[in-house]
């Protein structure tokens, strides 16, 4: 439950104003009128931020893990504050852990800050193109537009039905493992459900993933998201020079994905040449984007669209699936959950999948609380990294154009001021029949971002849980979800946040 009672004397704001920084004394802050009327007018400098001590030459760089490295933010942020600064190398970095300060960094996008320029370069290196998640200026907002229509409640409810067909060969591919004593790799199987959902539903295409074990696309993809965690966290691009294995398999894999990206194209062309109506109402993301691409003067090319499909495989597979994974590992681990869940499932789906509709849906309630609750303790972006794209204020600090701001967007959907018990996994505090309780609690909690930026396919990622959830409770025991090691799963942070090492062991219910 949010405690309100937790609200701020004041709200902590950006307030952009001119001013000539220099990094010697000048990186000095307001906060909001109210505060810095508050001190007389005074700001604080650079210099006299708190924050852990720098090592010559690498800064902070050596004092976190990468593979942790939010575990590590989110520990100075206890120790230091709501704002503090770190160095990385050479880099300074101002980082933020209140959620409001935070929210307003979000929505001063893509005016005021964008995703950090070293991501493009890579992503471009690597021979890929810019897709909604990481275009700038008037290119995101020609591709957001169409991207939003393709995510659109209406299109996801249209296209159900294929989506029910992926849900129940998951089913099928678990009920063999469940008579076969067999033991599942929980994320690889969970990957390939929102790879062949995604792949459906954005581009028309039909991946079936679940009932190949052979070359599938699913494996090469998987090898992308931590390429570009690892070459974005490297000292040196020591990649452009000489490659290692990783780098060639990589290179390989890039191959196959591209290779794969232009056959949906061309499937999605032809689809179109046979059937003229699709240009005016198309099908899928693929369709509009490619009628909106051959408009004069759309400022939409070629280019665009194959980097909004890569953006939309990568984005639909390892988000959904690690979520998903996170809420079958908590439900194991608390049996009153568990047993909630697993009578919603079973009393709404019933013995068989084939009467599910988006009505029986919007009807799990519980399942919706348990993704609600499993992305404020797991989310798989615990934290976020803007770049300044002009002198501005952040908090009570003023920071100058190209600057790095670190969001600790965990810190406070873990702390006891917002959320009662909040290290708990509670799934009933998003039933609270208090609707400001409920808005308030998505204030502290953003896993899908916040601002003009908030993530376009937020609701087809909740369509999906709650369809994976309702699959296997309702067909299935939750017999083992073991670890490595036997005890929680360790986060494992490789551009998204990852349970290591999850193994399923399922029984059928009978029928």
């Amino acid at each position: 439950m949010l405690t309100m009672g937790a609200v701020r004397a004041h709200r902590v704001r950006i307030r952009r104003q001119t001013f000539t920084p220099t990094r010697k004394t000048t990186m000095n802050t307001t906060a909001s009128t109210r505060q810095a009327a508050d001190h007389g007018g005074a700001v604080r400098a650079w210099a006299d931020l708190p924050g852990p001590r720098p090592l010559p030459l690498v800064g902070n760089a050596l004092q976190v893990q990468v593979d942790q490295v939010h575990i590590d933010l989110e520990r100075w942020a206890k120790q230091y504050g709501p704002v503090f600064k770190i160095r990385l190398g050479p880099v300074p970095v101002l980082v933020l852990r209140d959620h409001e300060t935070i929210n307003d960094v979000m929505r001063d996008r893509p005016e005021g800050f964008r995703r950090p320029a070293k991501l493009d370069e890579i992503v471009r290196e690597m021979g890929l193109h810019p897709g909604v998640f990481n275009a700038e200026g008037d290119m995101w907002y020609a591709q957001r537009r169409m991207v939003m229509a393709a995510f659109s409640p209406s299109h996801v409810r249209a296209y159900f039905p294929p989506l029910l067909g992926v849900a129940q060969r998951l089913a099928a591919r678990w009920h063999k493992a469940a008579a076969a004593r067999q033991v599942i790799d929980l994320q690889a199987d969970l990957m390939r459900f929102t790879v062949d959902a995604i792949a459906g539903l954005a581009f028309g295409a039909e991946t079936n993933t679940l009932e190949s074990d052979g070359d599938i696309i699913q494996r090469h993809l998987d090898k992308i998201f931590p390429a570009f965690y690892r070459r974005m966290n490297a000292f040196a691009p020591y990649w452009r020079w000489f490659k290692l294995p990783q780098d060639r398999d990589l290179d390989r894999s890039l191959r196959e994905v591209v290779k794969a990206i232009d056959d949906f194209i061309l499937q999605a062309r032809e689809r179109m040449r046979r059937d003229p109506t699709r240009l005016v109402q198309p099908h899928n993301l693929l369709e509009a984007m490619i009628a909106a691409a051959d408009q004069p003067d759309s400022g939409v090319t070629d280019a665009d669209v194959a980097g909004n499909v890569i953006t939309m495989l990568l984005a639909g597979e390892d988000t959904t699936a690690n979520t998903l994974a996170w809420a079958i590992h908590l439900l194991h681990r608390h049996p009153v959950a568990l047993s909630k869940a697993q009578e919603e499932a079973r009393r709404v789906v019933g013995p068989s999948l084939a009467d599910l509709d988006m009505d029986k849906l919007a009807q799990l309630h519980y399942l919706e609380a348990v993704c609600h609750e499993t992305m404020r303790l797991k989310p798989v972006a615990p934290f976020r990294v803007v770049e300044a794209l002009k002198d501005t204020v952040v908090a009570d600090v003023a920071i100058a154009k190209n600057t790095m701001v670190w969001c600790v967007s965990r810190h406070d959907a873990l702390s006891d001021s917002y959320f009662q018990n909040a290290e708990d996994f509670s799934p009933d505090r998003w039933l609270d029949s208090d609707a400001a309780h409920a808005a308030s609690a998505k204030r502290v909690s953003t896993p899908f971002g916040a601002g003009p930026r908030v993530c376009p396919g937020r609701y087809l990622a909740l369509v999906e849980m709650k369809l994976a959830l309702a699959t296997v409770l309702s067909q299935f025991n939750l017999d083992t979800v073991d670890t490595p090691d036997g005890r929680e799963a360790r986060e494992h942070m490789s551009f998204t946040m990852t349970p290591m090492g999850l193994t399923l062991k399922l029984s059928s219910i009978p029928t």
